[in-house]
């Protein structure tokens, strides 16, 4: 039941990536590459997108991921942030359709509330607490490089989650008991 996830930090400056290989819902997952794709000397916007698209691509051509885990879209500091966030996002997304993988999106605070247990925690945080949970084989202090791995870790647990097993329609843990009374202790 192996597979590998894929993780994306949407940005224009920075977009943070990284491929983690599952092997089931009780052995750790594996970091098995991960990177900082870096626009910050490209000024034409629709420049960026293409080279968003072109990356993204290399890397799923590279690496062959079963399943694209992304951040979604943020009110940040004003509109015009998540308009170019949205931009960048949905070119990354239309990277992963062009190769038929599968898309999940998280918002930020469920990604914190996977890796910390906190929706309010830091980028730092975030970074301290990934190795205790996967093996990682970067020193990386980018904190988009360590958002990526922490969406894809965030998609490994939801979808090992009993809620997300096959056959099991549920929307909450009440449902879920409700339809599994056998599942119970």
């Amino acid at each position: 039941m192996e597979k590998l996830i894929m993780g994306i930090d949407p940005g224009t400056n920075f977009m943070g990536y990284a491929i983690l290989k599952a092997y089931g819902k009780n052995q750790k997952p594996v970091l098995l590459v991960s990177g900082v794709l870096d626009m910050g000397k490209i000024a034409d916007p629709y420049l960026k997108l293409q080279y968003i698209f072109k990356r993204t691509l290399q890397v799923i051509d590279s690496y062959q991921p079963d399943e694209l885990a992304i951040e979604s879209q943020f009110y940040g500091k004003n509109v015009q942030s998540m308009l170019k966030l949205g931009r960048a996002q949905g070119v990354a997304i239309a990277a992963a359709l062009q190769r038929d993988i599968p898309i999940f999106e998280y918002a930020p605070r469920k990604v914190k509330m996977s890796v910390t247990g906190s929706g309010t925690a830091s980028k730092e945080q975030i970074a301290a607490l990934l190795p205790k949970f996967m093996t990682i084989h970067t020193t990386s202090q980018l904190l988009d490089e360590t958002d990526a791995i922490a969406i894809a870790y965030c998609h490994f647990l939801q979808s090992n989650s009993p809620l997300a097993q096959e056959g099991h329609s549920c929307k909450s843990w009440s449902e879920y008991i409700k339809k599994n009374p056998d599942k119970l202790i």
